[in-house]
């Protein structure tokens, strides 16, 4: 019926002490303001307000969170990493058909990413992985520039984290893979100025990670289908999928 987006990246709020820094609740309370402001007639029982990885991991979430309700005018619920991705699932499903097949869906947010396997609209199988285009960017691309071998060490860390689930997912299998949120759209939209098709391969990844070291610098990237917002998280996110 009805959509809002605003883009606040609250885990580059993080600090060193893992706690939210004050210009990035300040970004979310204004953006829950907003979001106020369109929902304040709705029933209570019409609302689920819900935080999710950042929350998990921030020290002064808590007193955070206390602020957002005042400013919201609903409750909030820190939700854990495997309902996100129950919640991620039913959300993909609805734009997809009932096929009876079972699919991979696969969601990299900011610090994040959840992997559920599933039929129709049942989730079968889901995890949640502490690495998303936020928080690898950070860790392996904090002065802002690309390497050849800051790419290699993010991937082999993601694969790392990747590892423990590996078995269990094949065990399982899928007939399709299905990316979600703004990482794949970008890869996909990339792709497709590129190729002509939206479709995510290793050999279109491998691609624009080449693009990515030979331009260097995050500000500086400047590849036809991605969009300026996510210069700054896309060599993470790449890694990420790579993954």
């Amino acid at each position: 019926v009805d959509q809002i987006k605003e883009t606040v990246r609250l885990g580059a709020g993080l600090d060193r002490n893992m706690e939210l820094s004050q210009p990035a609740q300040q970004r979310a309370l204004e953006a829950l303001a907003r979001f106020a402001e369109r929902i304040r007639s709705f029933a209570p029982d019409r609302v689920r307000a819900v935080a999710t990885n950042t929350f998990r991991v921030a020290r002064n979430a808590r007193e955070f969170i206390v602020a957002a309700r005042a400013v919201l005018g609903f409750p909030i619920e820190v939700i854990a990493g495997r309902e996100e991705a129950r919640l991620i699932y039913i959300g993909a499903a609805q734009a997809m058909p009932d096929d009876d097949e079972r699919r991979l869906v696969i969601d990299i947010g900011g610090g994040s990413t959840e992997c559920i396997i599933g039929v129709n609209d049942e989730p079968v199988r889901r995890e949640s992985l502490q690495m998303g285009c936020v928080s690898i960017t950070r860790e392996f691309f904090g002065d802002g520039q690309v390497r050849r071998q800051s790419m290699r060490a993010a991937r082999i860390h993601c694969a790392e984290l990747i590892a423990a689930q590996v078995r269990a997912f094949r065990h399982l299998g899928w007939s399709y893979a299905v990316g979600t949120s703004g990482t794949a759209k970008s890869l996909s939209q990339i792709a497709l100025a590129a190729s002509g098709s939206s479709r995510i391969t290793a050999e279109t990844l491998a691609r624009i990670e080449t693009t990515l070291i030979a331009t260097g610098a995050a500000d500086r990237i400047d590849i036809p289908g991605l969009k300026p917002d996510r210069r700054p998280v896309i060599a993470g996110g790449l890694a990420v999928m790579q993954a």
